[in-house]
């Protein structure tokens, strides 16, 4: 199965007999902002116009657990996800398509999770709510409750130990920005710089100029350039969880299966007692 849908194809599916579970979860990474500007509201934008159908999702809250040692996006409990998805009406037997306002890391970020925790049909919004060109609705969807029940581990997750051995095993793809990794600024965390050994492959790179992914095989050619070899255990972090999902989306268009690190930079740096390389080699 494809793990992304274009908006056609959508639209194609929510006109026929089984008409797949929509998610909507819009959200921003929150960081400082210009005085006087609000901070973005996702059901307040699923609220003006979603998807017809769509539920909204909220990440922070239903996605992930507070934030804490374990990172600033750490996973949410088995019960909580489980309570969220029935919620929102997931069905085991039912697909399930998600999508964000375009760029597309949240929408990776729930799709990663029902692949983990055992649903077998979701995919993401190709380009996001961005690349849909239907109607829009703003009926605020309560729908029948779902009957899916989580069961973790259908996917590989990797820990900060893990990850540090995968860095030097295989290869670990560290997916934020280039300077981020260089450790030449570090806005959000403790410290800049990058997992030793850990590859910068920036997840903004899998996609074009409209957030759609780049075809299979120049995703398969990226990867490969950078050390994703047939043979090679392969595995991504972020900075907490959210663009790596992206990348093990992206790398899952590409046909290369992929470990996430959840914890990510945000778990790794805040332990002073692990290493911490900086520069553009990986070291």
């Amino acid at each position: 199965m494809n793990a992304i849908i274009s908006a056609s194809e959508l639209a194609t599916a929510l006109a026929g007999p089984n008409p797949p579970v929509v998610l909507d979860v819009r959200w921003q990474l929150s960081v400082a902002k210009a005085a006087g500007e609000p901070p973005f509201d996702g059901r307040a934008a699923y609220a003006s116009g979603h998807v017809p159908g769509a539920v909204f999702v909220d990440l922070d809250r239903e996605l992930a657990s507070a934030p804490g040692p374990d990172g600033r996006h750490p996973l949410p409990g088995t019960e909580q996800f489980g309570a969220a998805m029935r919620r929102a009406g997931v069905r085991s037997a039912v697909p399930v398509v998600v999508y964000d306002g375009g760029q597309g890391w949240a929408a990776a970020r729930a799709w990663w999770l029902l692949r983990w925790t055992g649903h077998s049909d979701v995919q993401v919004l190709d380009g996001g709510l961005a690349a849909w060109d239907g109607p829009l609705e703003t009926t605020v969807r309560e729908p029948d409750a779902g009957d899916f029940t989580p069961s973790p581990g259908a996917l590989e997750l990797l820990d900060a130990d893990g990850a540090g051995e995968l860095a030097r095993s295989g290869v670990l793809f560290d997916a934020r920005a280039g300077e981020r990794y260089r450790g030449e600024v570090e806005p959000i965390d403790r410290v800049g710089g990058h997992i030793p050994g850990a590859v910068s492959a920036p997840t903004t790179e899998n996609v074009g100029p409209d957030g759609r992914f780049l075809p299979a095989a120049e995703l398969r050619e990226r990867f490969r350039a950078l050390g994703a070899a047939d043979d090679t255990h392969v595995g991504v972090y972020c900075g907490s969880g959210v663009s790596g999902a992206h990348e093990v989306l992206a790398l899952a268009v590409a046909g290369i299966p992929a470990a996430l690190y959840v914890g990510s930079w945000s778990e790794w740096s805040s332990d002073p007692s692990r290493p911490v390389a900086v520069g553009a080699d990986p070291q």
